[in-house]
């Protein structure tokens, strides 16, 4: 029975593991997008247009599918790393858990405080220049980690995979040598 629920218990953490993978790989491709899609659009906008245009972006990307992922993304890195403590990869999952909980940081400490500072009245000029050179670094910052977090998560899964493939591979034969799994 320990065996049977080794191998849920491992399931269950490459189940974790995959859906970490996912939600990271979601969320730098949201930053992704943002840094070469939607800022050089609005680059070419007047200054009332650009802070409109941000200040509805950020009202509206406060939703029941981007906050689950972004949220989810860093419970679910660091359960994943917790989980993987005595893993093959577990050190690839650790700095992508690391890196993902950076990019969060990074959103937290540095892009929401200049959003909110955008939402306040004010001249859009103004507004503009106060908001508009350091938001675009710190998505560059949280882009980049959240890539590295996804590449690094990725890796910790691989490695599980090919050394679960590599365990399964053995007990099969000794199984078929010796007539039970051990």
């Amino acid at each position: 029975m320990a065996e049977i629920n080794g191998v849920r218990r491992s399931r269950t953490a490459g189940g974790v593991l995959v859906a970490a993978t996912v939600a990271t790989g979601l969320m730098a491709g949201t930053f992704y997008v943002f840094a070469c899609a939607v800022m050089p659009a609005l680059a070419r906008s007047d200054d009332r247009v650009y802070v409109d245009v941000m200040r509805d972006i950020n009202e509206v990307i406060e939703n029941a599918v981007f906050l689950p992922v972004f949220l989810g993304a860093l419970v679910l890195a660091g359960l994943a790393g917790w989980q993987s403590r005595r893993a093959p990869g577990r050190w690839w999952v650790w700095a992508g858990a690391t890196a993902y909980a950076l990019a969060f940081l990074v959103t937290v400490a540095g892009n929401v405080p200049l959003n909110d500072a955008l939402a306040r009245p004010g001249d859009p000029a103004a507004l503009r220049e106060r908001f508009e050179d350091p938001w675009l670094a710190w998505n560059a910052v949280r882009a980049a980690l959240s890539t590295v977090a996804t590449g690094c998560l990725a890796a910790g899964a691989a490695a599980r995979v090919r050394t679960t493939s590599w365990a399964a591979s053995g007990a099969v034969r000794r199984e078929a040598v010796h007539g039970s799994p051990r």
